[in-house]
């Protein structure tokens, strides 16, 4: 069955990428078999981080507790107990931390060439006025994810924090398992592997939620994703044909979009994986509810946050090194995320700005903490949220700096509420849809967990009505051109 699948998984990366699967099969053997080289002999307690069940607690700790966006586990200040060790085994340590900054390096420099090796050649054309170029490169699809994959793989065997031994054909399987291939989420070794050995089938209770989170995923992508990115896209490409009312609008689309059609995604692959039998961590806890930037971050794109904090954010130093070097840490963390996204000075500001906006709430997270926390103050806390999410976002989006003035320029000194009636009577159904994707936020997350449940209760008669019900809502509000997913590009 392992086999059977592993097959399907590689046939669907060969027709999404081409001769470039190749790369999928080399980045596994090349993680497998050097990472093997890395494993402590028994008994051996790693130098590198921490002892094993302490590490252990750090691979299972939730971003939710974050203080800074990015959370450690243990005490400020913490440090492992080292043993001491003889020159032999400084030697090994040593050797092991080689190995280790070449498997990263491996991997590290496949996603660089494939993704970043024009935008650099660029920077350094600009510096030295030099014409380096590198030709037409085809970035492989989800190589971003499934490198991470394999780079937390080597880094928790490194750590001790995953003391596993799945074989060569487990370890593909988990790189290529086909609903994450795309666009994750990112999924660790120590959650995922261990499910592979029990090669068990779903249970009733897998299969209704599996079913519950594919029709949410439809619903969400298939039905308001796309058809919110038919204006928005419009909008954000031509922001000079837009008045300040109508860009405001298409801020607001994007905003709900990105959130639907990614979380869209989420719900998606975490259901397949159910009816398949794999039970997965939820990748967004309604992070539109957010009261500040980083409680976002703990609910925002779970898999990846918690990724850039466990091999970005506590390597730099994380919170043990001083209010200063934890802003810092902070910053660049998010720099990186932002340069993750894609190879443009867009994403990298869109980090830096996310990155900034982390160290401001943590300096005055102080004084905060006095005001009463009341309704006018969360409702406060909310809007200013939202608003700079919302504002990052253009950002994100747009395609120049140009763009992203024009629209703010706009927005601010051009808007006029007589466009709302017009607006309306033009695009009836895409403010039906927004009203619809903005009246999900306001679900309490009690309620969504009851009708989950409610939804696992129903006869198979009505979740399999209900799930044809979805599809067809998805074949008749689909636009004439297939949107792909948002993430399927980074």
């Amino acid at each position: 069955m392992l086999l059977w699948v592993l097959a399907f998984d590689l046939f669907f990366f060969w027709q999404a990428n081409g001769y470039l699967m190749l790369l999928l099969p080399a980045t596994a053997a090349v993680n497998y078999f050097l990472t093997e080289l890395l494993r402590q002999p028994a008994g051996a307690e790693t130098s590198s981080g921490a002892g094993v069940a302490c590490s252990r607690r750090l691979s299972r700790s939730r971003i939710r507790g974050a203080e800074s966006g990015f959370r450690e586990s243990g005490k400020r200040g913490w440090k492992p107990r080292r043993r001491h060790t003889g020159p032999q085994e400084s030697t090994r340590g040593a050797g092991r931390k080689w190995l280790l900054a070449l498997i990263v390096l491996l991997d590290l420099g496949a996603l660089v060439y494939f993704k970043y090796a024009g935008f650099f050649a660029g920077i350094w054309n600009s510096l030295t006025g030099s014409n380096l170029t590198f030709g037409e490169i085809v970035l492989p699809i989800g190589i971003s994810f499934y490198t991470f994959q394999a780079i937390s793989y080597s880094v928790d065997v490194y750590r001790g924090t995953y003391d596993g031994r799945p074989d060569f054909l487990e370890f593909c399987f988990y790189l290529s398992f086909f609903p994450l291939l795309l666009a994750g989420p990112i999924t660790r070794a120590g959650r995922f592997l261990p499910q592979i050995r029990r090669a068990r089938p779903a249970t009733r209770r897998e299969l209704r939620l599996g079913l519950w989170l594919v029709v949410c995923g439809l619903l969400k992508k298939g039905v308001l994703a796309d058809y919110l990115a038919v204006y928005n896209n419009l909008a954000f490409d031509s922001p000079l044909a837009y008045s300040g009312y109508e860009l405001l609008m298409a801020v607001l689309g994007y905003t709900m979009q990105i959130y639907l059609d990614f979380s869209g995604y989420s719900d998606l692959s975490i259901g397949i994986a159910a009816l398949m039998g794999f039970r997965l961590d939820d990748n967004f806890l309604f992070p539109y509810r957010s009261l500040n930037l980083t409680e976002f971050w703990r609910r925002w794109h779970i898999s990846l946050s918690t990724w850039f904090r466990d091999y970005v954010y506590i390597p730099l130093g994380g919170n043990r090194k001083g209010q200063a070097r934890t802003l810092l840490n902070n910053f660049l963390t998010m720099v990186v995320a932002g340069l993750w996204h894609g190879s443009t000075w867009m994403f990298v500001l869109w980090g830096a700005l996310h990155g900034a906006g982390l160290a401001v709430h943590k300096l005055c997270r102080g004084w905060l903490k006095k005001i009463p926390d009341t309704w006018p103050v969360k409702a406060v806390s909310w809007l200013l949220t939202m608003a700079f999410v919302m504002a990052c976002w253009v950002f994100f989006r747009a395609g120049s700096l140009d763009d992203v003035w024009e629209i703010f320029r706009r927005i601010f000194t051009e808007f006029d509420l007589a466009y709302a009636a017009p607006f309306w009577a033009a695009r009836k159904l895409w403010c039906v849809a927004l009203a619809v994707a903005a009246a999900g936020l306001l679900i309490p997350p009690g309620a969504y967990n009851a009708l989950r449940a409610g939804f696992k209760r129903l006869p198979w008669v009505v979740i399999f009505l209900v799930f044809l019900l979805a599809v067809q809502l998805v074949i008749q509000l689909r636009s004439g051109d297939i949107q792909p997913f948002i993430y399927y590009q980074f």
